[in-house]
């Protein structure tokens, strides 16, 4: 059974960053694609980064582009998001998941994944 943990979130201010950080064990890390996700009160969890095997393709989702970076090091078996100029609707708790790909959009990437880690809450203050 695999586990991800998720770390790196915290209280920030409007415009600030933060990087985020996902481990994973127990996967065949190298071998999924793997992605971000994140869901603020109230509303469904959503797809926002997403990375190839060797990070040749990357993939954000709108809200975030730009702004966002996303990637990864295999030998770690650890998923990084690097986020700048964060705005009071990137608060949500930030969770990563794999998937086997390929990336055909965010309504399905990481549906099949159930096993989703606890998560770390980003706070985003003005």
């Amino acid at each position: 059974q695999g586990q991800l943990v998720e770390s790196g979130g915290g209280l920030v201010q409007a415009g600030g960053s933060l990087t985020l950080s996902c481990t994973a064990s127990g996967f065949d890390f190298e071998n999924y694609m793997w992605g971000w996700f994140r869901q603020a009160p109230g509303k469904e969890r959503t797809g926002i980064a997403c990375v190839s095997w060797i990070g040749g393709s990357i993939y954000y989702s709108d809200s975030v582009k730009g702004r966002f970076t996303i990637s990864r090091d295999n030998a770690k078996n650890t998923l990084y998001l690097q986020m700048n100029d964060l705005k009071p609707e990137d608060t949500a708790k930030y969770f990563c998941a794999p998937d086997t790909g390929p990336f055909t959009g965010w309504s399905t990437f990481g549906t099949a994944f159930s096993d989703w880690g606890p998560g770390t809450q980003v706070t985003v203050s003005l």
